[in-house]
């Protein structure tokens, strides 16, 4: 998984760039529904987290869909709170999703952390500031986050 410049939500300077938040919605709105199942909320952007965030039902579940503001990396997950994001695949939503975003599977983003992971990045020093200081422990603690 590449680390970007800014994926976390901190820069000094070259500042990252900003996803869709509209079509996020509406695509989250469009695919949830073309497969019998529903919005519950879309969660208004929380000061400190990094992503936005979409609770569903599909197919008698409840998940959630969250999408780095940042770059277009979205996910899936069974509980959102903070500082503890349980991350899921969902094989139905992958498939809409894909065209429009990078999908980044469960495998991946509770990958452990190495320090030597972090050198060679495209991360800034804001973020590796950051990551000193909250010590996430997996990939995708880095990539869809609540840091202040």
């Amino acid at each position: 998984m590449k680390l970007l410049n800014g994926v976390t939500g901190f820069y000094k300077a070259n500042q990252p760039p900003n996803v869709d938040k509209k079509q996020f919605k509406r695509l989250c709105f469009n695919f949830v529904s073309q497969n019998g199942g529903k919005v519950i909320d879309f969660y208004k952007s929380q000061l400190t987290a990094n992503f936005y965030c979409a609770q569903v039902e599909v197919l008698c579940t409840q998940l959630y869909i969250l999408l780095n503001k940042h770059y277009p990396y979205l996910t899936f997950a069974s509980s959102v709170e903070y500082g503890d994001i349980r991350f899921i695949d969902n094989v139905i939503l992958t498939k809409e999703f894909a065209p429009f975003y990078k999908v980044i599977s469960a495998g991946e983003l509770n990958m452990p952390i190495h320090q030597n992971m972090l050198h060679g990045t495209a991360l800034n020093d804001a973020e590796l500031e950051q990551i000193a200081y909250w010590k996430p422990k997996t990939i995708g603690e880095i990539i869809f986050n609540y840091w202040d």
